[in-house]
């Protein structure tokens, strides 16, 4: 047995069962994370705005989808490229369809609530293949991705605390070397709708995730006989909707939903990694560096955030907002580990850190990570979402051969 399999495999020893089998709800851990969202709703609201008050409340849901129907990037692709299984990059072209469908008039419209909308669209060059090329690998040695550090942490997972502190100081040392990447030979941004017009940019998008779901498919029958179905794992009733386990095509929906909700009332799609960023500049302040006069602190939406308040910033607030809801989609499926602070080898505690490092930069130096560049790259209809997937991905070949190294397995969790 693989030593994280032990770790998962703890976890389900140590649950508390009901009369009919099912883990209880922990109702401690369950209390303490609405707690969280009724005095953090209010405290937003009255100290901040009502809009970061919704903000907190989707990042919440978002939570909640992530954990209860497991919707992991990082193991989605590793599946696939290890055991030729698709259904969760299937599930995620799925997803990217419905949050084109919601985006596109969004976009157009350019304006939600008094302030300016727009999608992420950026240039694609040396320092955007570099980037995911270097998450890619950093993603599947810290076992989990930006938006699966915040569930696995608020789940339960201890490790994702030492990959949080990695990614803020990858972020922090991406941020100082930004300028220089940014002066490295790229393209202009591509933004199909631009390209091909609204109709034909839409249809464009659509045809490349046909493409990509259609070869999971075949590859996936080819090795397998048979195709494993997103739409299937998910329980019915109000019973799996507050416990789970979802399936990975409501996932899907949600998160899709979620982030045109998080685009309307912000201004600019959901992301995960730039919040790090911050938090390792604030901090780096304390400490005497000289973060303003780094060119990524001197664009006025950065310069203004780091003299702001954090809880001014709508991605710190979605950020807490997602594991706070994990926490509680896990304390309600009653599945949180026991106890949360467990022992882990000494290789993998370096390894899930180092791992978190090498995402924080290179999500820095590629304009974001799983969620910010791929997700919200191929949502806003540009290619730089699709070149970052690809690099991505190979970066995922060479993080799952070093795996073992540091004690993780190469299956399927």
């Amino acid at each position: 047995m693989a030593v994280s399999d032990k770790f998962v495999s703890l976890d389900t020893q140590t649950r508390a069962t009901s009369d009919n089998g099912s883990p209880k709800i922990n109702r401690g851990f369950t209390a303490f994370a609405l707690i969280l969202f009724v005095v953090g709703t209010l405290y937003l609201g009255f100290a901040v705005s009502w809009t970061m008050a919704l903000l907190y409340l989707v990042g919440g849901i978002l939570g909640i989808t992530l954990y209860h129907a497991r919707y992991g990037f990082t193991s989605s692709w590793r599946n696939f490229l290890t055991n030729g299984r698709g259904v969760g990059i299937r599930a995620q072209m799925v997803m990217f369809l419905i949050a084109n469908i919601v985006f596109l008039p969004i976009l157009l419209v350019g304006h939600a609530f008094g302030h300016p909308v727009a999608g992420y669209v950026y240039p694609v060059g040396f320092s955007l293949l570099a980037g995911a090329f270097l998450f890619g690998i950093g993603m599947q040695v810290a076992d989990g991705c930006a938006s699966g550090t915040l569930y696995h942490t608020g789940g339960g997972d201890v490790r994702g605390i030492l990959t949080i502190i990695g990614f803020i100081i990858g972020s922090v040392l991406g941020s100082w070397n930004f300028a220089w990447w940014q002066s490295t030979p790229h393209f202009q941004p591509v933004s199909f709708l631009t390209t091909f017009g609204n109709v034909g940019g839409f249809l464009f998008n659509v045809l490349l995730m046909a493409i990509v779901f259609v070869t999971t498919i075949i590859i996936e029958r080819r090795k397998h006989g048979k195709i494993e179905s997103f739409v299937a794992g998910g329980k019915s009733g109000l019973k799996g909707i507050f416990r789970g386990p979802w399936s990975l095509l409501a996932g899907s929906i949600v998160l899709a939903l979620g982030n045109a909700v998080v685009l309307l009332l912000s201004g600019k799609p959901w992301g995960v990694t730039s919040a790090f960023a911050l938090w390792g500049a604030k901090i780096g302040t304390w400490f005497g560096l000289p973060v303003t006069s780094w060119g990524y602190w001197q664009t006025p939406a950065n310069a203004h955030a780091l003299h702001s308040s954090v809880l001014s910033d709508p991605t710190t607030i979605l950020d807490l907002a997602v594991m706070f809801g994990a926490l509680l989609a896990a304390a309600m499926a009653g599945k949180m580990p026991r106890p949360y602070f467990r022992r882990f080898p000494a290789r993998m505690v370096i390894g899930v850190t180092l791992g978190g490092i090498v995402m924080g930069y290179g999500a820095r130096i590629s304009f974001g990570c799983n969620i910010g560049a791929y997700t919200d790259g191929i949502a806003s209809f540009s290619l730089h979402g699709w070149i970052w997937m690809l690099c991505a991905i190979v970066g995922s070949f060479i993080g799952i051969a070093l795996r073992p190294l540091i004690a993780l397995s190469t299956n399927r969790k």
